[in-house]
Formats: structure tokens, C-alpha cells, sequence
């Protein structure tokens, strides 16, 4: 039965990990266009999810986990906009250094790999359902 169990964990933690991937390329999609309130103060910064893969021991596999959550160090995008309280004297404003063209991407990816994880989940169940009927006759 302990075999059975293995495959429901493995997408379990491949659920986790994409629903906190998705809550973030979610957050970076918000505050795409955000700018900061004043000069010298710095717009919001893209964040990134990284994986690793982590022993569960209480099955003796591997899945994967969250390893963490940082802060992009790509440079800030410029918007000309002489008129924003943050702009410098040559009227540019810096702007988040997140393309949300790509946050999309990345969030129709973690989407489907979401899904697809149910999906396993769902085989999974199924199989551990006709593995009890199988039993109990």
C-alpha cells in the first residue's frame, strides 16, 4: 500500500511548489507597472522561485520543495515621465525590472504543470480505489 502512497506525495509536492510559483509570478504581474512614490526611492523588484529536490523520509523519495524566494538583481527599466515625483533631473522614473509578457508565460507554464500534477493525483486516487475494490471481493 506504501507503494501507492509514493505517487499521491511526488504530486502533492509538485502542487505545492507550483501554487507558491504561481502566487508570486501573481504578484509580480500586479506590481508591473507600479512606480515608487518618490525620488530615490527604489520600484518593486521582480521575485524569483527556485526548486530543489528534498528527501521525505517518511516514504524514502525525493520531491520537490521550495528552495526560496529572491529578488531579481536585473537592472530597473526607465520610463520617461518628467512629470512623476520620482523622476530624476533628466525626467526619467525607474520602473519595475519585471516584463510581464514573460510573467505570463511563466504563469501559463506553472498553470500546466499544476494541472498535470492533479492529473497524477486523480490516476492516483483511482488506482488506490480499484486496488480496495480488488481487495474487499
Amino acid at each position: 500500500m506504501m507503494e501507492l502512497l509514493k505517487p499521491l506525495k511526488i504530486s502533492s509536492a509538485g502542487m505545492n511548489v507550483q501554487t507558491t510559483r504561481l502566487r508570486v509570478l501573481a504578484e509580480n504581474i500586479a506590481n508591473a507597472d507600479s512606480l515608487p512614490g518618490n525620488a530615490g526611492a527604489d520600484p518593486y523588484r521582480r521575485k524569483v522561485v527556485t526548486f530543489k529536490n528534498a528527501l521525505d523520509r517518511t516514504i524514502g523519495i525525493e520531491t520537490v520543495r521550495i528552495d526560496k524566494i529572491s529578488t531579481s538583481k536585473s537592472a530597473f527599466q526607465r520610463r520617461y515621465d518628467p512629470t512623476h515625483p520620482a523622476a530624476d533631473k533628466d525626467g526619467y522614473v525607474q520602473a519595475p525590472n519585471v516584463n510581464a509578457l514573460i510573467e505570463m508565460m511563466d504563469f501559463r507554464e506553472a498553470q500546466q504543470s499544476y494541472q498535470a500534477n492533479l492529473g497524477v493525483l486523480d490516476v492516483s486516487k483511482r488506482m488506490i480505489s480499484s486496488t480496495i475494490d480488488l481487495l474487499r471481493s
